[in-house]
Parts: structure tokens; C-alpha cells; sequence
């Protein structure tokens, strides 16, 4: 399945990373990273549950963290490219591709 997330907020500064959804509103953040990293998440002060799609770097799903809640923390089994952050139902299955419009 393709999964086309409209207007992401794309993240490449360290900072932008570091706060991530924290203190903010429910919107669809994307991480880009240079190369594959092992990414790692915590849910602190964002106060929503959320999805998470770790994707390869020909952005196909790997791995998925589905109805992340607030004040969790999440570790991976994969190492990542990009890291979606999307309101939670995104309904995205590992094997999925993603684009970004």
C-alpha cells in the first residue's frame, strides 16, 4: 500500500529532532537522517498517542509503532533513514511506501 503524507513538517536540525512533537499539536513530523541510525523515542510531554514509521532510505515502512502513548518510551529493532511521527491510525503496515508531498 502508498501512503502519501500531505504538508509533513520535515525535521534535519538537530534541535528540530531533539523536540519533536513535545508542547506541540497534533501534526505529521518527519526525521531525515544522512544514514542509517538507530532511533530511539520517548513520548514526554507530547500529549496525544501517535504512530511511528521507521522507513529504509527508498522509504518503505520496517518497522512500526502503533498507538504510542504519552510518556512512553520506544526502542527499535531497526535502524532508520527517515522516522515519521503521524497522528495515531495511520493504518501503515511494514512493506508500505511512504511519500511526502
Amino acid at each position: 500500500m502508498r501512503h502519501i503524507l500531505r504538508h509533513p513538517i520535515l525535521c534535519r536540525s538537530q534541535l528540530a529532532k531533539a523536540r519533536g512533537l513535545m508542547f506541540s499539536p497534533k501534526r505529521t513530523l518527519v526525521f531525515e537522517f544522512r544514514k542509517d541510525t538507530h532511533v530511539p523515542l520517548h513520548m514526554l510531554f507530547v500529549f496525544f498517542p501517535i504512530d511511528v514509521l521507521y522507513l529504509n532510505k527508498n522509504k518503505k515502512v520496517i518497522e512500526v509503532k502503533s498507538n504510542f502513548k504519552p510518556f512512553t518510551f520506544y526502542t527499535p529493532n531497526v535502524k532508520a533513514r527517515y522516522v515519521v511521527e503521524l497522528p495515531y491510525r495511520a493504518n501503515a503496515s511494514v512493506g508500505d511506501s511512504v511519500t511526502f508531498k
